[in-house]
């Protein structure tokens, strides 16, 4: 009989990284013994999720699912679709009543429809005590109102990406902590022959992650807690300063750059810090390419004037909706997705590309047997929501989808505006897009 406790976590995740497909089978039976949600007569559940970045995390999370599906009886089929392909399948669903009974999704999809999700309050509170509590930012992302309509499964962290040598080559003998220090060490990577650079261009991830980082640590936001647009400040005005000496170190082309762009550089060896997940490194590792994966390391984002980390990375919620012929199939598939026996092998499989949005996870192997994976433990932790200071739904999702704050900084650093223009037009943008 399995102990389904979180002696198993805390204990260590080795072991359970280390649990086959026939060991998985054996406790999905024993839980689904004791488990409290009991799937319907005859279920059968649609998924719909995000395609696969790592292969062997992918492999890891179909493990968990058949032996979900063998032990409980229920069916589970799954189906891929890129990013920007999620929201407007699950909105479709949500409108006509039909569809997947889940969709695992990504940043403020919940709230998007948040009476057309199943509530969850009870998989959330029996998940939350059980292991450490949820961070506060998955919290924000699976509550509506207070109330649970989704579970976050994981969080995507986006780091520095650096070469250590050309660091120390250009005077630094550990990564800056703050946003001075950074200006400073960028500069003098650019005089060594050390190229720099991070997306200016309509990167969905890269770019907005770091341009939010910039605004936000200068104190500057799209708009306030009650979705007021306050982008026209001192504050952004700052921000757009520094960001402007900033771009004055990078290679050329990034206004142009999307998501892969700088990824491609730093493996051939023509970029030495950028902004990303884990990926390059993983890429480094897995491609035998010695000479970039010793070489290189991962940093937070520097600390700016405001003091406290302002980091912006991808969570990915999971919701049942509603209309579902399954709600205790939908919840018990949830509850057990998150379970230490599964949760602890598919989160090694990632290999750091994914990180975990309850506390107890934290004690995962995969984040101290190499060093350079530790910055991602803490993503979720560090992170803003989508909305920064405001509300984390629709309003704020088609803010980043119309890349809004990005263009911002680009339009000021190529000099396609003045520092008041740029302002200005996001400006106008934000209020057509937050107006009552």
């Amino acid at each position: 009989m399995f102990n389904l406790d979180r002696r198993s976590l805390i204990k260590g995740g080795a072991a359970l990284g280390a649990m086959g497909a026939t060991g998985l089978l054996d406790f999905a039976k024993a839980w689904a013994q004791q488990s409290q949600w009991k799937p319907e007569q005859g279920a059968s559940l649609n998924m719909l999720r995000w395609k696969r970045f790592v292969e062997a995390e992918d492999k890891q999370f179909m493990v968990m699912i058949d032996a979900f599906s063998k032990a409980t009886g229920v069916k589970v089929n799954i189906s891929n679709e890129s990013f920007d392909d999620i929201q407007p399948k699950a909105s479709v669903a949500a409108n006509t009543g039909q569809g997947p009974d889940l969709v695992w999704g990504l940043f403020s999809l919940p709230q998007l429809f948040p009476s057309k999700c199943l509530p969850v309050g009870d998989v959330a509170e029996y998940l939350g005590k059980k292991y450490g509590g949820w961070v506060p930012s998955a919290q924000a992302y699976g509550q509506f109102e207070g109330k649970w309509v989704a579970i976050p499964v994981a969080f995507n962290g986006g780091y520095i990406n650096y070469r250590i040598s050309s660091m120390n080559k250009s005077g630094f003998k550990e990564f800056p902590k703050d946003t001075g220090g950074f200006l400073d060490l960028c500069k003098a990577m650019k005089g060594n022959n050390f190229p720099v650079g991070f997306a200016l261009g309509h990167a969905t991830g890269d770019g907005n992650s770091w341009c939010h980082w910039a605004l936000w640590s200068h104190g500057g936001y799209l708009v306030d807690k009650n979705d007021k647009v306050i982008i026209n400040s001192p504050e952004t005005a700052k921000a757009l300063e520094y960001v402007k000496e900033l771009y004055g170190t990078f290679t050329p082309g990034t206004a142009s750059w999307n998501d892969s762009s700088n990824n491609k550089a730093f493996l051939a060896g023509d970029l030495h810090l950028t902004g990303n997940g884990i990926s390059i490194y993983a890429a480094a590792v897995a491609q035998g390419m010695k000479n970039i994966a010793e070489d290189m390391d991962h940093a937070f984002w520097p600390i700016g004037p405001v003091g406290k980390p302002t980091e912006f990375q991808l969570a990915f919620p999971l919701l049942a909706f509603n209309f579902t012929k399954y709600p205790q199939a939908c919840k018990a598939l949830m509850a057990y997705m998150l379970e230490a026996e599964n949760y602890n092998p598919w989160l090694e499989a990632a290999a750091g590309y994914l990180t975990h949005p309850l506390n107890a996870y934290d004690n995962n192997p995969v984040w101290t047997k190499d060093p350079k994976n530790t910055v991602f433990r803490e993503a979720a932790k560090r992170t803003l929501t989508a909305g920064g200071l405001g509300s984390i739904g629709e309003k704020a999702a088609a803010a980043l989808a119309d890349f809004i704050v990005v263009d911002m900084f680009a339009n000021y650093c190529t000099g396609r505006e003045d520092l008041k223009g740029s302002i200005r037009v996001a400006e106008r943008q934000a209020q057509r897009l937050f107006r009552s």
